[in-house]
């Protein structure tokens, strides 16, 4: 299998900035994407970023949209999200998910989430 470590999460002030990273590691697969959802207290999982492996495009949700970055290490098999411009309603469990090929195999991996909680 694949697995995923997740880190930068953390308690800041409306405003601030934080940057989160998820490593992928295995014995041998092939990343198609990665990308990022979150999950507020009382609400379903929401899409918030992704970025295709081989060229690099990205999209975001419109929530996040000009304040969010992703972007990738392929050596490293890592993808971060800079966070900008942090509002309250940006608390969340966010949790990274890979699209990846393990021995022949496509299926989607997620990280167990790092908590990220905005004051106001």
């Amino acid at each position: 299998q694949v697995q995923l470590v997740e880190s930068g999460g953390g308690l800041v002030q409306a405003g601030s900035s934080l940057r989160l990273s998820c490593a992928a590691s295995g014995r041998t697969f092939i990343t198609y994407a990665m990308g990022w959802f979150r999950q507020a207290p009382g609400k379903e999982r929401e899409f918030v970023a992704r970025i295709i492996w081989s060229g690099g495009s990205t999209n975001y949700a419109d929530s996040v949209k000009g304040r969010f970055t992703i972007s990738r290490d392929n050596a490293k098999n890592t993808v971060y999200l800079q966070m900008n411009s942090l509002k309250p309603e940006d608390t969340a469990v966010y949790f990274c998910v890979a699209d990846v090929s393990s021995l022949g195999v496509r299926s989607n991996y997620w990280g167990q989430g790092t908590q990220v909680t905005v004051s106001s």
